[in-house]
């Protein structure tokens, strides 16, 4: 798309002589708000908090200048250059390898676009970005907005407590919870505290079924407020709703649009791979903001922060039934790789699963790669032939973990793909292979905390098998025994 700057005001031309590229214009001007424009409030729905492409809007080009030159609507360049170097403004990539070229029919020109986002529309060096500059909707809010009744443990308080203040005062806080502790019910309070103050919250979280998980719950826990659920797919896209729960992607649609954000798995893929998902929690929430991060396994840099008081947490060391999490044990297993490759495990791997058969006690093994997985199942399956094997790109993934939850599969193999956002109320878990790189730290740290988590069945065994130690695999122990002797310090866990 083309512009010409005058009299104060962009305006869009079809003229190649006489008009740029937005990129090209050095500064985008704003007209002033005129109170008397009768605007649209479709529009005002569609854009409040957003940075969206002309073609995301079904609104005639003629309409939506017309708010703009009457100060309802901004343009934003989508592509901008800083020392002339291009940067995308929607995603924040500045890789040149992730910019590319074309022939372009909107202004006629070579144009630079970006491929990091270009799932969510292409932005090209001609392409605004559209945001809304008018008065924001107004949302009814009902006299009772929290509707959820339970009991938080001490532990769970005292983090609310913290969550409400950093709400009140648009602060920062990272809630340091082990898994199991219960952290949503946590943000109840503060999500009241910001709806009641008429701030919009989202909660953002790397991946889709948790998205799907959480939607319900927080209807139920707030019955009278509309509630967003946003993902790839979703019909809530151009839904304006003051509570959002969203996959990090999502958040690229945003701008300036919230008054606290709540990220959720804070240490997960893709979100700690991914910077631009990292620019999008940023350049979502407003100059003046809460920011509330949640995990189970921050990354070191975090946890020194944390130690030395550069940055404000609160920890929930131990679950609400008030037992403390399992340590793992280290068994050595040998070269258990080489024994795959005759068609065998190692005999106390064997042992292992064994026992946990013979007792009807459901387990998780998980494995560092897809094929090692692969190549263990027909072993096993000599014991059980309902045991199965997951992994990310497994078509009947979630049949597979639905039939576990049913008790139908005595005995699942998998991948890291779940060592979180999934809880099974009465397994034990053992890692094959705990060496390998792909466990990390914060990996064994999840896998460890999918036992116990029932009040009713509050002990499990968690066994890492391995062909020598890691330390990561230390790392991970310590920091479960850790929060193990702070919840007993604090009161938190039973004898």
């Amino acid at each position: 798309m083309r512009f010409l700057v005058k009299e104060n005001c962009l305006v869009p031309l079809r003229d190649s002589e006489n008009s740029l590229p937005i990129s090209q214009i050095p500064a985008i001007p704003q007209p002033p708000l005129n109170p008397a424009f009768p605007y649209n409030p479709n529009l005002q729905l569609l854009l409040t908090g957003k940075q969206l492409l002309l073609d995301d809007l079904q609104f005639p080009l003629e309409e939506i200048q017309k708010h703009y030159e009457n100060g309802y609507i901004t343009y934003r360049k989508g592509i901008d250059y800083r020392r002339n170097q291009p940067i995308c403004s929607r995603c924040g990539n500045k890789a040149e390898n992730w910019f590319a070229r074309f022939p372009c029919s909107r202004c006629g020109e070579i144009c630079l676009y970006c491929r990091k986002c270009l799932m969510m529309g292409r932005i090209s060096a001609c392409t605004p970005l559209l945001g809304w500059n008018g008065p924001a909707p107004d949302h009814h809010l009902p006299e009772n907005i929290l509707g959820w009744e339970g009991q938080l443990s001490v532990g769970q308080q005292t983090a609310s407590n913290k969550v409400v203040e950093t709400v009140q005062h648009m602060t920062e806080l990272l809630v340091w919870a082990v898994c199991g502790a219960g952290k949503t019910e946590v943000l109840f309070a503060g999500i009241d505290a910001a709806l009641r103050a008429k701030r919009r919250v989202c909660i953002a979280t790397p991946r889709t079924d948790v998205v799907l998980e959480l939607t319900p719950r927080l209807e139920t826990a707030f019955p009278e407020i509309r509630v967003a659920s946003l993902y790839g797919g979703s019909e809530d896209r151009h839904l304006y709703a003051p509570l959002t729960i969203a996959t990090t992607h999502q958040l690229l649609r945003f701008y300036h649009a919230f008054d606290t954000i709540i990220l959720d798995e804070v240490d997960a893929f893709p979100y700690t791979a991914e910077e631009s998902l990292q620019y999008a929690a940023v350049h979502a929430r407003k100059p003046e903001s809460a920011m509330i991060y949640l995990t189970a396994t921050p990354n070191e840099k975090w946890q020194r922060e944390c130690r030395t008081g550069k940055r404000a947490f609160t920890t929930i060391p131990a679950r609400f039934h008030r037992h403390p999490l399992p340590i793992p044990h280290f068994t050595w297993c040998g070269n258990w790789q080489k024994q795959l490759k005759k068609e065998k495990l190692p005999a106390n791997v064997l042992n292992w699963i064994k026992e946990r058969l013979e007792n009807n006690k459901q387990a998780l093994l998980f494995f560092p790669h897809i094929l090692l997985m692969e190549k263990a199942l027909p072993i096993l399956r000599k014991l059980a032939p309902e045991i199965e094997a997951v992994h990310a790109e497994d078509p009947d993934r979630k049949n597979k973990v639905q039939k576990m939850r049913n008790k139908e599969i005595p005995l699942l193999l998998t991948t890291t793909i779940l060592e979180r956002g999934v809880t099974f109320p009465n397994i034990d878990v053992a890692v094959v292979g705990a060496e390998d790189d792909i466990f990390t730290e914060s990996a064994l740290v999840q896998i460890a905390g999918r036992a116990g988590r029932s009040k009713d069945f509050p002990n499990g065994d968690v066994t890492f098998f391995h062909y020598g130690k890691t330390e990561a695999m230390l790392k991970a122990r310590k920091q479960i025994t850790a929060m193990n002797h702070e919840g007993v310090r604090k009161g938190l866990i039973d004898g």
